[in-house]
């Protein structure tokens, strides 16, 4: 069996450099590759495009980055919770591409397994769909979207082997898996490594296939973007 462990996250992320375009998972502060992203911001990289449900916080996730200017366009759905995402969006500095979340896991799905183009009735008829090829189908109309391209995709999951078959957990199952093979080169971190044939075949989520470098990660905060609690109840 193929082994593709790296020693760590710098060997992960060899061959990285300016001007790529990186997909990264991840739902508001939930399954973010954060071993990834710290590298990322120590390489100090410049001039790339992220493609991401969200874009962290000011002062972390994606955040760094932003940071740092290293981001020269986001593509995303939600970025409500960013103040230096939208100061730099706003002043012109950063090149911003909202797209339907759905339609954002869709185009990431359809770089995983091959296909060019969705199809999909998000964004009809709005400024989403403006320079974009329409057609009919059974009397609805749909926009046609072009999979995404990438050089790489960070991921990150609760369990994963040797072999890179991977186990996400909990609300970090969410882009994580569409990612997965969308890019030239997958990239998983993941909290626990372990040999192969240690994890249960009906609980993978993700085989190997689709994964080239799988490392340990370290240090994970799991940050909670929004906490919210009940209040005590009186006796």
């Amino acid at each position: 069996m193929i082994n593709k462990t790296v020693k760590d996250v710098s060997e992960a992320l060899d061959g990285v450099h300016d001007g790529m375009t990186f997909m990264l998972g991840g739902f508001g502060l939930s399954g973010i590759p954060e071993n990834a992203i710290s590298e990322l911001v120590r390489l100090n990289l410049k001039n790339l495009t992220c493609i991401s449900n969200n874009a962290g916080v000011d002062d972390f996730g994606l955040g760094l980055l932003l940071q740092k200017k290293q981001i020269d366009k986001m593509v995303s759905s939600y970025v409500g919770e960013n103040a230096e995402f939208e100061r730099q969006m706003l002043s012109g500095e950063l090149e911003v591409e909202l797209t339907p979340q759905g339609t954002l896991a869709a185009k990431c799905q359809a770089a995983q397994q091959g296909f060019p183009a969705i199809y999909t009735p998000a964004g009809y008829g709005t400024e989403v769909a403006v320079g974009k090829e329409t057609r009919e189908f059974d009397g609805k109309m749909y926009v046609l979207e072009e999979a995404y391209k990438a050089d790489f995709a960070f991921v990150k999951a609760w369990k994963g082997d040797k072999a890179g078959n991977l186990i996400f957990k909990g609300t970090a199952r969410n882009f994580n898996p569409v990612m997965c093979g969308a890019a030239t080169i997958t990239v998983a971190e993941v909290e626990e490594l372990v040999e192969p044939g240690e994890l249960d075949p009906n609980q993978i989520h993700i085989p190997g296939i689709f994964v080239q470098r799988i490392f340990q990660g370290k240090d994970y905060e799991k940050r909670i973007e929004q906490r919210t609690v009940r209040k005590k109840e009186s006796v």
